[in-house]
């Protein structure tokens, strides 16, 4: 996984030696991440655009806030998810999909211990796969 660090005026090493909050943006397939201090881009399509990607793709990454504690995912399955039309199969394997993949990011990053959380915000969708 190439992990690219934004810095253009706030240092991603000093938020995670400061246990700052992080924003990372990590691509479906797992090839790529970026990641900056939250202060840096505030959102995760700012921080997309910032790093040279366009905003409108943000459907295509998972979003994540994280510090050393750990991570929470934005869970926002795109309706077209590998172009499965079955809601309850698509988000059921965004989910799976989402784990693998942030667990491979945070891992990659030095994170390897952390928790994955769905906050209460996002998780209405976990109804669809059975998770409390």
């Amino acid at each position: 996984m190439n992990i690219i660090r934004y810095d253009d005026i706030l240092s991603v090493d000093e938020a995670i030696q400061d246990n700052e909050p992080m924003l990372a943006v990590i691509l479906f397939d797992g090839s790529e991440a970026i990641v900056s201090h939250i202060d840096e881009a505030g959102e995760h399509h700012i921080l997309l655009q910032k790093a040279g990607r366009s905003g409108n793709d943000i459907d295509k990454y998972f979003r994540i806030v994280l510090d050393k504690d750990g991570a929470d995912w934005t869970f926002i399955c795109p309706p077209e998810y590998k172009n499965i039309s079955d809601k309850t199969r698509r988000i059921a394997q965004f989910y799976k999909d989402g784990f693998e993949i942030i667990s491979e990011f945070m891992q990659a990053f030095g994170h390897s211990a952390s928790e994955i959380k769905i906050p209460e915000r996002y998780s209405r969708h976990i109804k669809y796969i059975g998770e409390d």
